[in-house]
């Protein structure tokens, strides 16, 4: 029984739609190959060839390995490390929010957002520094919303932390999270920030708030990493295909920028 059980995640892995709709994908396309001879083979081959791919980009040893490979990796800090390299104020970047949370009867920062905006008032908490959010409405945004960094706010008061000392409501994107909150900062004689984002993310974002004339501390979490079993690793799911994607936009975005 407990081999059994220990199997338990293994098989639902594979029941989930990620893996099971590709097997049933792999099942449909050895089929065709074998039943329709030679003129269908190079375009069920190729498919064929697809559907592996996306295998991959969904197991998350393969999001890690890339990870490693494409991105230019960045380190975790400890709140002593804002002393040592004179940090003035930790600086939050947006991510995304979610406009009509039920549960709120409102607008709430997106899991991955509200993960960032923690991480930063457990720095703020620890070092004593002011907080800044920045981020507006996305490019992808609904006319009308409240700008991200309001949302931010909003959030904040929900926990009883302390409110944010700058908030930058106008950005759309992270070139301008970092001109906006650069002109932003400066107005206070701020110049030198730790910047709060995912550690996937910290390249570019760090490439572009030293752009705006900003010194930059980054403080990456969220790594991308799992504590499952290997086997499990090589499994596709949902979270695998999306840390692959995360990565890829990064490194595209570094190639382009």
């Amino acid at each position: 029984m407990d081999t059994l059980l220990a199997l338990k995640p293994i098989l639902t892995a594979l029941v989930l739609p990620a893996a099971s709709g590709l097997l049933v994908l792999f099942a449909l396309l050895f089929w065709a190959w074998r039943t329709r001879g030679r003129a269908n083979a190079w375009p069920v081959g190729l498919a064929g060839v697809a559907t592996l791919l996306m295998w991959l980009l969904s197991c998350q040893a393969v999001a890690i390995g890339l990870s490693v490979h494409l991105l230019p990796q960045v380190t975790p800090l400890s709140p002593k490390d804002l002393a040592s390299q004179q940090v003035q104020a930790i600086v939050v970047l947006g991510g995304g929010v979610e406009n009509n949370a039920v549960e709120y009867s409102g607008p709430t920062l997106s899991p991955d957002t509200m993960s960032r905006l923690l991480y930063g008032v457990y720095l703020s908490r620890t070092t004593q520094l002011p907080m800044a959010y920045t981020g507006g409405i996305g490019w992808a945004g609904l006319s009308g919303q409240a700008s991200e960094a309001e949302v931010a706010a909003l959030a904040l008061s929900r926990l009883g932390a302390p409110p944010l000392l700058w908030q930058e409501k106008q950005s759309r994107d992270t070139r301008e999270n970092a001109r906006l909150t650069a002109a932003l900062l400066k107005n206070d004689g701020i110049t030198r920030i730790a910047l709060v984002t995912h550690a996937w993310h910290m390249p570019r974002s760090v490439r572009q708030f030293e752009a705006a004339g900003l010194t930059v501390t980054p403080a990456p979490m969220d790594f991308i990493r799992s504590d499952a079993a290997p086997l499990l690793q090589w499994l596709p799911s949902g979270s695998g295909l999306r840390e692959s994607a995360w990565v890829i936009k990064e490194w595209l975005g570094l190639l382009l920028t």
